[in-house]
């Protein structure tokens, strides 16, 4: 697995990935997103002080109610100015700021260079839109992508802060450019789509929101994986997945494939001359909407969101809007 250092990089470097972000997001979008954080449908209790206002009640030094006093309960919460008004015994409540982690799993296998525009970008940006909110937030923000299953994966260990979001957008658009001639170490047999994402509910950091952005285009299949990340929710991660696919893809008529065809799958290199007729095209969009209806069964059975989303659709609608009212972001 290629690991990109949590370290701060060389001020050159740092440039050229600031320059990333606006080429990610776009000159307007970041600006926009500084307004919305990160939700998590669960509460979990975080290891390090955030900005969020958490729903769990702690000790932190920010006053938030009383409640009766329990036996038990610490004395030094005692409210003795209203015991000695009102002869009770009240604790003082304390809002406790919450820590989260985020961990976006990208898909940017050979498939997801399909489309116009392709939708490994699309995912890319989204990926980055989320990673930013996370940092401005100060959640911890990890990064994991899957190349498919002749090249290694790429991870970025978790940051924290606005100023790591030039990392995780150089590590963003790193991942777009074409690997050069033994740059990218092989990985051995067997590390596939499923594997990737054991290798990820393996190695998760904290309790959070992950949020896996595919095509679920994988010959292998992917059942296997969501059931790894299906356990991570034990361990205290609430599960996201935006499945991705092209116009073309859920339409090939929109796309003008009609007639006798020599199609290429993008994954093998496997060519195939078919004739494809409109009788076809209906037929195929029928399996297409099983295959998703199937994605979105299966998620929601193992407790995980579910969102469909073309990858001609603007990034900044599905951040700002979709995301919005599915509850991931607030």
């Amino acid at each position: 697995m290629q690991v990109i250092s949590p370290h701060p990089e060389s001020p050159a470097v740092s440039r050229d990935a600031r320059r990333a972000i606006e080429l990610l997001l776009g000159p307007t979008l970041a600006a926009r997103l500084d307004r919305l954080d990160v939700v998590s449908r669960k509460i979990f209790a975080g290891k390090l002080p955030g900005e969020r206002r958490s729903k769990r009640r702690g000790r932190s030094v920010e006053f938030d109610d009383y409640r009766n006093y329990v036996a038990g309960d610490d004395l030094r919460h005692i409210d003795w100015n209203v015991l000695a008004r009102l002869d009770r015994f009240f604790v003082k409540v304390f809002r406790e700021d919450q820590d989260l982690s985020l961990h976006l799993v990208l898909d940017a296998s050979s498939s997801m260079t399909f489309g116009t525009p392709a939708k490994s970008l699309f995912a890319h940006r989204i990926a980055m839109a989320l990673g930013y909110v996370g940092l401005v937030h100060q959640s911890r923000v990890a990064l994991t992508i899957f190349h498919g299953p002749d090249r290694a994966l790429t991870s970025l260990a978790p940051i924290r802060g606005r100023p790591n979001a030039a990392r995780l957008a150089a590590a963003l658009l790193a991942s777009l450019e074409p690997p050069h001639a033994g740059q990218q170490p092989a990985v051995k047999p067997g590390i596939d789509f499923n594997a990737a994402l054991r290798h990820v509910a393996l190695h998760r950091v904290g309790k959070g929101v992950l949020v896996l952005i595919s095509d679920f285009l994988h010959r292998e299949g992917y059942r296997a994986g969501l059931d790894y990340l299906a356990g991570t929710a034990v361990g205290g991660f609430d599960t996201h997945v935006l499945h991705v696919l092209s116009p073309g893809e859920l339409d090939p008529a929109r796309d003008g494939l009609i007639g006798d065809l020599a199609l290429t799958d993008i994954e093998s290199g496997h060519v195939a001359e078919v004739t494809v007729s409109r009788a076809l095209v209906k037929k195929y969009k029928q399996n297409v909407r099983q295959f998703c209806d199937q994605v979105q069964r299966d998620c929601r059975a193992r407790g995980m969101a579910y969102l469909l989303t073309p990858s001609d659709l603007r990034a900044e609608d599905v951040v700002l809007n979709t995301l919005r009212k599915r509850g991931l972001l607030a």
